[in-house]
């Protein structure tokens, strides 16, 4: 990552020997204050985006109609953007026009204080016009200017508020929170795949509990996934869930995810009991759930496709929602059927989300210790073995094909993975046995 200081420097520098000002801007400078390492550098600029592009050899027009410029250097692509300010928003996201401007109009422009800053690398000076450092220092979330007008302009910019406020800890300024609650029915009309990037970000970036717990104090919650928001109050039997509601154990879940959590994993977790409340049943005093998680299934595939997400994730969450009892049930399980669950693609992130899901409730781990100790037990050859039999093998010993072979080879193969069958003559002489061909003996 230093090299690629090293190099957004040089290009600061090539910048201020043209007679150009030339800054770090927004998140690198923050994330720079914070401690943390940026992971990528954006550098805001006097120059207009012609002379950018003349100054550089490669460059990329991204989007000129904004000031902004990639310019590639040894590969690495860097953004490029010219001092601006912005005219009227009305369309909820783009200004109708840009006018170019001065480093503080550009400041001003942005969404949140903490992102409003530059910093000079040749001077090694913060460049602050809007108070982000301050706020920095203090941990507050505070919108640029009227937090109404911001939210306006991006309404994106609620949830961005809440993904900072989660991911560094910090609080929201009463003023820009009293602004999102107030326009949080508004969030809908984002793009749904924004909204979508935006969440993932919340769930797998080491906050996701006090992310979900913002997003429902500021009325967000509700618009963007009222599943999840029909989940509060709905009551848990409390020796299985002495946490509380289904929404409490949800949030105690999230509460273990950590930073660089699988996209699947975490949707898993937040999702794995989404159809709790649909399947609520009172039953002499008890809630049951009896359904919940082949429904759970078929509703967070709704939501992923809703948040745009793609398909292979969608299918995997899938996966996990309508598994995540399955593992309890393993001590009773047939070995074949052991060892077939636990060959499943997606079966090391259903044994975390058991975990996960174990430790937000009653912390009874017995079910993931005991898969643990069979697949170690057991060995990858042995879970997944070669078949002895197939089709072809089959119609050889004078079989016709039909729906039937499937039934055929997943019988032989429970014998095999049970220890049954030890070879492929052993193979041959069980089906005879128990799938006899007509006439004979």
């Amino acid at each position: 990552m230093q090299r690629l200081r090293e190099q957004a420097t040089r290009l600061v520098r090539r910048l201020r020997d043209a007679g150009f000002e030339a800054y770090f801007a927004g998140g690198c400078v923050r994330d720079q204050l914070l401690g943390r390492t940026p992971k990528d550098y954006d550098i805001a600029t006097s120059a207009p985006p012609a002379t950018v592009q003349s100054l550089f050899h490669e460059t990329v027009p991204v989007g000129v109609q904004f000031g902004v410029v990639l310019v590639i250097d040894e590969g690495v692509a860097f953004e490029v953007a010219t001092f601006r300010s912005d005219g009227a928003y009305v369309d909820g996201r783009h200004p109708t026009a840009v006018e170019f401007s001065t480093a503080e109009a550009d400041a001003r422009r942005r969404d949140f204080t903490i992102n409003g800053l530059f910093f000079d690398p040749l001077a090694q000076e913060v460049v602050d016009y809007v108070g982000g450092r301050a706020d920095l220092a203090a941990g507050i979330i505070r919108a640029i200017g009227d937090a109404e007008e911001r939210i306006g302009e991006d309404r994106l910019r609620m949830i961005r508020a809440i993904r900072f406020a989660a991911s560094f800890g910090f609080t929201i300024e009463p003023g820009t929170s009293a602004a999102i609650r107030a326009n949080a029915s508004a969030i809908t009309s984002v793009a749904w795949e924004r909204i979508g990037t935006e969440l993932v970000r919340i769930l797998t970036e080491g906050a996701a509990a006090r992310g979900f717990e913002l997003l429902a104090e500021t009325n967000l919650l509700e618009p963007i996934l009222p599943e999840v928001a029909a989940m509060r109050g709905v009551p848990q039997p409390p020796d299985y869930h002495p946490e509380g509601d289904v929404f409490r154990h949800t949030l105690l879940l999230l509460r273990q995810l950590q930073p660089g959590v699988s996209e699947s994993l975490a949707l898993g977790a937040l999702l794995h009991d989404i159809a709790k409340p649909l399947c609520a049943v009172e039953r002499e005093g008890r809630m049951t759930f009896h359904g919940h998680c082949e429904r759970g299934a078929e509703i967070a595939v709704e939501i992923c496709q809703r948040l745009r997400r793609p398909r292979e994730v969608w299918e995997n969450v899938a996966y996990l929602v309508r598994n995540h009892l399955r593992p309890a049930q393993a001590f009773e399980m047939r070995i074949s059927t052991l060892k077939r669950m636990m060959r499943e693609d997606g079966f090391p992130e259903l044994l975390e989300l058991v975990r996960l899901d174990r430790l937000a409730s009653n912390s009874s781990l017995k079910s993931i210790e005991f898969c643990e100790r069979k697949l170690a037990e057991f060995g990858a050859e042995a879970i997944r073995p070669t078949p002895f039999l197939g089709g072809r093998d089959l119609i050889a010993m004078g079989y016709q094909p039909g729906p039937r072979f499937r039934e055929m080879l997943d019988a032989v193969e429970s014998a095999q993975l049970e220890g049954r069958v030890r070879s492929r003559d052993e193979a041959k002489g069980w089906i005879r046995t128990h799938y006899p061909l007509p006439g004979a003996p």
